[in-house]
């Protein structure tokens, strides 16, 4: 399991902040919150502020997938107790963060009909990126967290973690990204 500082510096780091300042984890989470227009953002508005859900639900996915960090990785796996593959990882959150039911495989989240396009110059955290790592256009899927990154299930033998969508390995296999409704509609005043 990993322990909350290496999380608060994970987190910190997707902020801009490099590990070596003095900074709080609290404060590294309210300012990807804040920057995400997010729950910090939402109680510097006020309680009748009118907030996008996009950038909860983003800053929610990101926060719920860095708790994973390190967990290991399991064919079939789609639990927190047996750990996770891929798709497995990815059903998860969405299913426990968002409420939403992706399908088990990985080729079918990438063709689900309540998930919409998105370049790779359009990228925003909380989309899934998949990849081409079985010689088929979706055989890999992870969640972007923004920044170039991206946190997966990876194989067997590893753990989750975080990677970098233009190392040569990632940037030759990515095959496109898909953005759930709920992370992009606005919510009503």
């Amino acid at each position: 399991m990993v322990r909350r500082p290496v999380v608060g510096m994970v987190v910190a780091a997707l902020c801009g902040a490099t590990p070596w300042r003095a900074r709080a984890e609290g404060d590294a989470l309210e300012e990807l919150l804040s920057r995400s227009g997010g729950r910090a953002a939402a109680a510097a508005n006020g309680p009748g502020a009118r907030v996008a859900p996009m950038r909860d639900a983003a800053a929610e996915l990101v926060i719920a997938a860095m708790n994973f960090l390190d967990r290991p990785y399991r064919a079939g796996g789609h639990s927190v107790e047996t750990g996770f593959d891929c798709s497995g990882f990815t059903r998860h959150l969405f299913s426990q963060t968002l409420g939403i039911d992706l399908p088990r495989r990985v080729d079918d989240q990438a063709h689900d009909r309540a998930l919409s396009q998105v370049s790779r110059d359009a990228l925003r955290a909380g989309d899934l990126v998949f990849f081409n790592t079985l010689r088929r256009t979706f055989s890999h899927v992870g969640l972007y967290i923004g920044d170039g990154r991206f946190i997966h299930a990876p194989r067997s033998g590893a753990r989750v973690r975080l990677e970098s969508l233009t190392s040569a390995y990632w940037a030759r296999r990515f095959t496109g990204a898909r953005r759930a409704a709920t992370t992009i509609e606005s919510r009503a005043p």
